[in-house]
């Protein structure tokens, strides 16, 4: 048995029919598969590497769907699919908690991970783990 949390995947197909697909979330995770089922599949594995002995940790899925409209490659014809990950086989752990920043920051915050095509909650886990080992 396992903890399974639904993370979303952007999926396109590229001109050799090959589906690819990236996680906002998990930046990094490169996934590819000949279907959706393989692609499926696929993505377990891609975040399994990610984070195999890593002290990273694991940031919780975004469902805003409207902050994921908003990473979505203009002129692209992708799709959202949400993608059970087994957290069980995950060599991390997350914790999600709440915080509040000023209205201004939280817009950069927002519009560069966009441009970087990254969830909030992505681009702030790389922010703090960046700092984290800037001060070592």
């Amino acid at each position: 048995k396992g903890q399974f949390m639904q993370y979303p995947l952007y999926v396109q197909r590229d001109s050799r029919s090959v589906f690819r697909g990236n996680f906002p979330d998990f930046p990094g995770a490169e996934i590819a598969g000949g279907s959706i089922d393989e692609l499926r599949r696929n993505a377990q594995h891609a975040v399994e590497v990610l984070y195999d002995g890593s002290e990273q940790l694991i940031p919780g899925p975004t469902y805003d769907t409207s902050e994921l409209r908003g990473l979505e490659q203009d002129g692209s014809d992708g799709i959202w699919l949400f993608v059970n990950i087994n957290m069980s086989r995950v060599r991390s752990n997350s914790v999600g908690f709440q915080i509040c920043l000023n209205a201004a920051l939280l817009e950069q915050v927002s519009m560069t991970a966009r441009q970087r095509q990254m969830t909030r909650s992505g681009f702030l886990t790389l922010a703090v783990m960046n700092e984290l080992t800037r001060n070592l």
